[in-house]
């Protein structure tokens, strides 16, 4: 990989995209082995500088200079004030409100412009999702004047409360953080995807803990959000996904440059690219075993040594997910959360007055945790009540996520999407300069990713069987796709529901049979399948069933034993034909 190229697959464009969609999925898939996305270190360099300037610089100078605890290059001076960690948050929140934190650049698949966010949000006449159809003053998918005010005043007021002045043995005036709390769920209610944007599920009961509670109770409330945050990111990756999620991220990662170490992560390369034991205990004992774990002692330890190699452990953890730039490029929140770990364990540790028990009350503490708690066992019992993000699924590899199947030259329809900023990912990788052989293949690199992950063994099963000559068609990755029309994706699969793709209809009109979506919800934690959806744009939910994961994790990207097993469990065809809803395995 050099700094301006990256690592094309070795392969003649033009003849391999005639060959079948299955036998390039595999080809590439293991290209992703041994070189990931194959990105140019310079773009790796950018988004470092990018965190580097608005964030380590920008953010802290910001927070530092209108807290009265500056300079920022005085770090042992502000490191532990809480008005800085205060206003870090704010900034946070303000930079992926406006996109240019997470879901940012061409890794996210933001070629041409790099940023979404802002761009579509603050454009009347983009595409919105509202979270809940029975809030009244919701209705449609169309943003209006009304919701860009909103969105506008949102970032107007998050500037303001970072910089108006305040005193660093003080906090923010709460007045402001209501304001912003305020105009944060008012814009999440008219448009779900400004909120996760946001990261309201995390950084929204900060903002509360920062207005009401007194100084003990504020601590340890956020001691409490953020060992909820890890301990509930774990819990989700129990399972047989999260395995199939950190031998890819692995191989995708510049930190880890050795091919012998990313072959390690899977069985038997070439053969066998499912996750080996070495890829098992990275993703159960480097992830799962430290992030339950690790909070927990953090929480609960008094000791100055454990507290120290906690915090310690879990600042490294943070960083090597950044170091693996994994493809929604969380960078900000991971740094964010590394930072928090020192403030709040460190900094104000349990022996100083900051335990659980010094709480005010043991009913308040409960109280926090059990709201806190809410979302996350909610959304693994019923994920398909509760967005992925507030569920803390993130990078768990139990999504709901999408492949999107276009007849021959349907994909271009996209392109007349009224008040769209973007045009396809393929095409604006076209007009960067790439031939268009060579954008096609970059594009189907994030389909042969999607292949290499428990769900899409799945998902690329349903498109064999139900679409008819499917190596002629043009398959992407929904979350990409998704990023492309609203402006946003961070896995969550429910930003590219039937929602999306009806309003993508009402504005375009494919014709029945030219976009054709599979789509599968998030397994619940109870449970031991997915159950998937295939809908066409133009006709609606067409077949619903299940499948099991254990059927899912058994099979190789490409599908080599033809696709898993699935069980419909309703069909419009079965409806049609008056055979009824019977569940069927296919052969």
């Amino acid at each position: 990989m050099g700094f301006r190229t990256g690592d094309f697959p070795p392969v003649d464009p033009e003849s391999f995209l005639r060959k079948p969609l299955l036998e390039r999925t595999k080809t590439l898939a293991l290209h992703w082995v041994e070189y990931g996305f194959g990105t140019p270190k310079m773009i790796h360099t950018t988004y470092v500088v990018k965190l580097l300037v608005l964030y380590v610089v920008g953010g802290t100078a910001a927070a530092t200079a209108s807290s009265g605890a500056g300079p920022f290059w005085d770090v042992a001076h502000w490191w532990n004030v809480p008005i800085v960690y205060e206003k870090l948050v704010l900034w946070t929140v303000l930079l992926e409100a406006v996109g240019l934190a997470g879901s940012w650049g061409p890794i996210a698949g933001k070629f041409k412009p790099m940023t979404g966010g802002i761009l579509f949000w603050a454009r009347p006449g983009t595409i919105r999702l509202r979270p809940w159809r029975r809030v009244p003053f919701t209705n449609g998918d169309t943003r209006t004047v009304l919701d860009v005010v909103l969105y506008l005043a949102l970032l107007g007021c998050l500037a303001v409360a970072i910089a108006l002045p305040g005193d660093s043995s003080d906090l923010v005036d709460p007045a402001l953080l209501v304001v912003v709390m305020v105009l944060l769920v008012l814009c999440g209610l008219r448009d779900k995807t400004v909120f996760l944007a946001a990261r309201g599920e995390q950084y929204l009961p900060a903002l509360l803990f920062f207005a009401v509670l007194p100084l003990t109770d504020l601590i340890v409330a956020l001691k409490l959000l953020i060992v909820i945050v890890w301990v509930g990111a774990g819990v989700s990756k129990l399972g047989l996904h999260f395995s199939h999620v950190v031998a890819p991220m692995v191989s995708n990662s510049p930190a880890m440059p050795a091919k012998w170490f990313k072959r390690a992560q899977y069985r038997d390369f070439p053969r066998d690219i499912r996750p080996s034991t070495v890829a098992g205990a990275m993703a159960h004992v480097g992830g799962t075993f430290v992030e339950v774990v690790t909070p927990l002692v953090l929480l609960f330890s008094t000791s100055r040594p454990v507290t120290l190699a906690a915090v310690g452990l879990m600042v490294l953890f943070h960083l090597f997910i950044i170091s693996t730039f994994p493809l929604a490029v969380p960078l900000e929140w991971n740094l964010l959360f590394a930072y928090a770990t020192v403030f709040l364990f460190w900094g104000h540790p349990a022996w100083n007055g900051y335990a659980v028990s010094d709480m005010s009350s043991p009913w308040l503490a409960a109280a926090v945790a059990a709201g806190l708690a809410f979302f996350p066992v909610l959304g693994n019992l019923r994920p398909d009540l509760v967005s992925f993000l507030p569920s803390l699924r993130q990078y768990a590899g139990n999504w709901a996520s999408a492949l999107w199947a276009f007849a021959p030259g349907a994909e271009a329809k996209l392109n007349s999407l009224p008040h769209r900023p973007t045009s396809n990912q393929v095409d604006q990788l076209q007009a960067m300069g790439y031939p268009a052989p060579v954008a096609e293949i970059t594009m189907q690199q994030t389909i042969a990713w999607r292949s290499m992950h428990s769900q899409g063994r799945g998902l690329f099963s349903l498109l064999v069987d139900h679409v008819p000559d499917l190596d002629r068609w043009t398959v992407r990755e929904a979350e990409f796709g998704c990023n492309s029309l609203i402006g946003f994706n961070f896995g969550d699969g429910h930003l590219h529901n039937e929602d999306l793709i009806n309003a993508v209809q009402s504005r375009i009109g494919f014709a029945p049979g030219e976009w054709i979506v599979v789509w599968v919800e998030s397994q619940a934690i109870h449970s031991g399948v997915q159950h998937y959806k295939v809908i066409d744009a133009a006709l609606g939910v067409i077949e619903r069933g299940t499948w099991r994961v254990a059927d899912a994790v058994k099979a190789q990207p490409w599908l080599p034993d033809g696709p898993i097993p699935y069980q419909v469990t309703w069909s419009a065809r079965q409806v049609a034909d008056g055979t009824g809803s019977d569940v069927r395995t296919p052969a």
